[in-house]
């Protein structure tokens, strides 16, 4: 059985089409394939925040989290979305188990080395993969919700691509980012093409000259982690396409490939 681990961030999820859960639910009963969802929820968050006058900004695309951010990204991303979702996929005829990285310290967690500048925002420090695999089990399909625990109970904001990422490597999964491009795009006169392979120097460049930038950096640099601690491969594809996550697994030239190096070749 392989796994493979799909991020859905939260300005796609508002609007994907009913064809990509029909695509995730035909992945899970092939058998070939275990689909896990990780899931962002940002337009929501930020509605939220500013209904209830709520400051919020961003350090390289990662949300600055104070208790009191925390509270409604949590508030929305266990709640609301997470529910969201694991309805969208159910009302398909599929069945599917949304789970925060609380739960059982699913995700554990530590702060990053910027926390004196991005508060309560953590990274992923273990996996506990028994929950994931406890579920898949039972025949649902894994919906998480990116909020980790320390060892002391304190909760953390993790960014969905990096939650996705540590999870695809402690389950040694192939990743793969949903988004509402057709993967990485670069212009040159005047005219955007999408790059059918990057590796992780053309990546660096490519944020170093502002071409990647935005909530696409800790996407890019959650892909490069991962392929460094083995997981098999990264892409990032359009899910508003029909059959594109299908199409991707059954590996056709489809979205963006992030390699390393020695795969570009």
């Amino acid at each position: 059985m392989k796994y493979i681990v799909i991020k859905c961030g939260g300005s796609v999820l508002e609007n994907l089409p009913r064809s990509f859960y029909q695509d995730l639910v035909s992945i899970h009963e092939s058998g070939e394939w275990t689909p896990i969802i990780v899931h962002g929820g940002g337009p929501l968050i930020n509605s939220l925040l500013k209904e209830l006058h709520i400051d919020t900004t961003f350090v390289n695309g990662l949300r600055v989290t104070n208790n009191q951010v925390l509270d409604v990204v949590e508030l929305v991303l266990s709640g609301s979305v997470n529910k969201q979702v694991v309805r969208n996929i159910i009302e398909v005829g599929g069945n599917a188990l949304g789970i925060s990285g609380v739960d059982g310290c699913l995700l554990k967690a530590k702060p990053t080395n910027q926390s004196k500048t991005l508060g309560f925002v953590g990274e992923v420090v273990e996996v506990n993969q028994q929950i994931i695999t406890g579920i898949v089990q039972l025949g649902f399909i894994p919906v998480i919700s990116p909020i980790g625990i320390g060892a002391d109970g304190q909760r953390y904001n993790i960014n969905g691509d990096v939650a996705a990422s540590a999870i695809a490597k402690a389950l040694g999964a192939n990743l793969c980012f949903i988004s509402d491009i057709p993967g990485i795009l670069v212009e040159k006169n005047g005219v955007k093409r999408k790059l059918n392979k990057v590796s992780k120097t053309a990546v660096e460049e490519l944020i170093a000259n502002q071409t990647i930038y935005g909530g696409m950096i800790p996407k890019v640099n959650a892909a490069i982690d991962g392929l460094v601690h083995n997981i098999p491969e990264v892409g990032i594809i359009n899910g508003f396409e029909k059959k594109s996550i299908i199409d991707y697994l059954n590996g056709k030239e489809i979205g963006t490939k992030i390699v390393l190096e020695e795969e570009i070749a």
